[in-house]
C-alpha cells in the first residue's frame, strides 16, 4: 500500500517541540516523613525522576479555606484531608484537583489556580452509610478516581459496588451508576478482597477506565456496560510494594507509586505489563494516589481519529464514501466507485479497531450502493466502517458517528 505524507514539515515540526515543552508531571497524596500512613499532604511531582516539585497542600500546617456548593453542608469545618486521602483525580479544564477522604463517600476538590488553599465541597454522602457512625464501612471507601475521556469525574469504592459519576459544572451532577461486575472471562473477579481492592484509575483515549488494584492486577472497564474485564497482572515489582497510586507518563506507559512504604516510582510497560523502577537522586516518598490530564492509547487514538493505519500509511477513501454521516438508526451506504466486481467485506468497528459487526456484499459492474444493516442501534458516539476486497485489502477507512 502507497503511504501518503500526512504533515508538513512545518506541523512536524511545532508537534514536536509542544511535546517536548509538555511537562510529565502529576499530583500526589502523601504521606508523612513521620508518619507514612497519614496520606493527607497535596504535592506536585515530576513522574519522571520522583522529585517534588511543589508542595501544595500540608494538613497540619497550611492554611485553608472552604467553600460549598451545597449550603447545608456549611457547617463542616475539619481539615479536608484531616482523615486521609486514597483517591484523586486531575480536572484539567478548571485547573482542579479532586478528591475522596476516606471513611466518607465526599467529594471535594482544590483550586489549583488559587495561590492560597481554596478547597470546595462538591458532595456529601453519595453512598448512605451502614454503620452507626457516620463513617463508611471498608468496602465502601473510595480508592480510585479519575476523569475519562468523556469529561466526567469516575470514582469506585473500594468493592466496585458504587461506580460514581460527576460532573464539574456550577451545578455538578453526582450519580451513582451502581456496580461494576465481572466480565464472563475473568480469571480473578474485580470484587475480590485480596486481588481486586484498593490501586488507582486511570483512563484510556477511548473512553474505557483502567484499574490498577494494590495487589498489582490490572481491570478495564466498559463504562457502557459497566463490565471489568481482566487483562493481566504487573511483574518485576517487589511483593511488598502495593500499587495504590497510578497516571499515564508522556511515553504512554504507567507511572505507580506505593502508600506503604518509602520507595519510589516505578514505570509499567501498558503493553506487557513489566515494571522498571525510576532511578532517582531525590528523596523518596510515598503516595496513597497520583493524578494527571493524560490517557493510556492516545497516540492509537490519534491515529485512528485521523485514518491513519499501523505503519504511518493512510488510506485513500476517495473513490468510495459511507452515509449518512451521523447515523441516525441502524442502516447506513457504502458507496462503491470504480470498483472491481466481486466480494467485499464492511466492517463497522469501535476507534480501537474491535469488530462489532461484519457483512459481505456482492458488487457487480459499474457504480454501486449497499445499504448495511446493524443488528442493533450503536450507542452514540465515533465509529469506523472498513472495506475489504476479497484478498482482505483495505480499501475504504471512514470514521463516522452514531447519534
Amino acid at each position: 500500500m502507497k503511504c501518503k505524507l500526512l504533515l508538513s514539515a512545518t506541523l512536524v515540526s511545532a508537534s514536536l517541540m509542544a511535546s517536548a515543552q509538555q511537562q510529565n508531571t502529576a499530583y500526589a497524596i502523601t504521606g508523612k516523613t513521620d508518619n507514612k500512613y497519614f496520606w493527607a499532604d497535596i504535592k506536585q511531582i515530576d513522574v519522571s525522576t520522583g522529585k517534588v516539585v511543589k508542595t501544595l497542600f500540608e494538613a497540619d500546617k497550611t492554611k485553608f479555606t472552604t467553600s460549598f456548593i451545597n449550603k447545608t453542608d456549611a457547617s463542616i469545618k475539619v481539615n479536608p484531608t484531616a482523615y486521609g486521602v486514597a483517591a484523586c483525580a486531575f480536572d484539567a479544564r478548571h485547573n482542579r484537583l479532586y478528591f475522596a477522604p476516606m471513611h466518607f463517600s465526599d467529594i471535594y476538590y482544590l483550586d489549583l489556580s488559587s495561590r492560597d488553599a481554596n478547597f470546595t465541597v462538591v458532595k456529601k454522602s453519595i453512598i448512605p452509610t451502614t454503620s452507626t457512625s457516620n463513617y463508611q464501612t471498608e468496602e465502601n471507601h473510595i480508592t480510585r478516581m479519575v476523569f475519562g475521556a468523556d469529561g466526567y469525574g469516575y470514582a469506585l469504592t473500594n468493592d466496585a459496588k458504587h461506580l460514581i459519576r460527576f460532573t464539574t459544572d456550577k451545578n455538578p451532577v453526582v450519580e451513582d451508576l451502581g456496580q461494576v461486575t465481572d466480565a464472563a472471562e475473568n480469571a480473578i473477579s474485580f470484587h475480590d478482597k485480596l486481588s481486586a481492592w484498593g490501586g488507582d484509575m486511570v483512563a484510556d483515549a477511548f473512553g474505557k477506565l483502567v484499574v490498577v488494584t494494590a495487589r498489582h492486577n490490572v481491570f478495564t472497564i466498559d463504562v457502557n456496560n459497566k463490565t471489568a474485564a481482566f487483562t493481566g497482572t504487573i511483574t518485576g515489582l517487589p511483593e511488598y510494594y502495593t500499587t495504590n497510586g497510578a497516571v499515564v507518563d508522556n511515553d504512554g506507559n504507567l507511572v505507580v507509586s506505593t502508600a506503604n512504604v518509602y520507595d519510589g516510582l516505578y514505570t509499567v510497560n501498558i503493553n506487557d505489563l513489566k515494571a522498571v523502577k525510576i532511578e532517582s537522586t531525590e528523596k523518596t516518598f510515598n503516595a496513597s494516589d497520583l493524578a494527571n490530564n493524560k490517557f493510556l492509547s492516545q497516540k492509537k487514538y490519534d491515529d485512528a481519529k485521523a485514518g491513519i493505519l499501523p505503519g504511518g500509511c493512510i488510506v485513500d477513501s476517495k473513490l468510495s464514501k459511507v452515509f449518512p454521516n451521523p447515523v441516525l438508526g441502524t442502516t447506513f451506504n457504502v458507496s462503491f466507485i470504480n470498483q472491481k466486481e466481486g466480494a467485499y467485506n464492511v466492517l463497522f468497528t469501535d476507534l480501537s479497531g474491535k469488530l462489532i459487526q461484519s457483512v459481505r456484499v456482492i458488487v457487480g459492474k459499474g457504480d454501486q450502493t449497499k445499504t448495511i444493516a446493524l443488528n442493533k442501534k450503536p450507542l452514540k458516539g465515533f465509529y469506523f466502517v472498513k472495506v475489504t476486497d476479497a484478498n482482505k485489502k483495505l480499501i475504504v477507512s471512514e470514521k463516522i458517528i452514531a447519534n
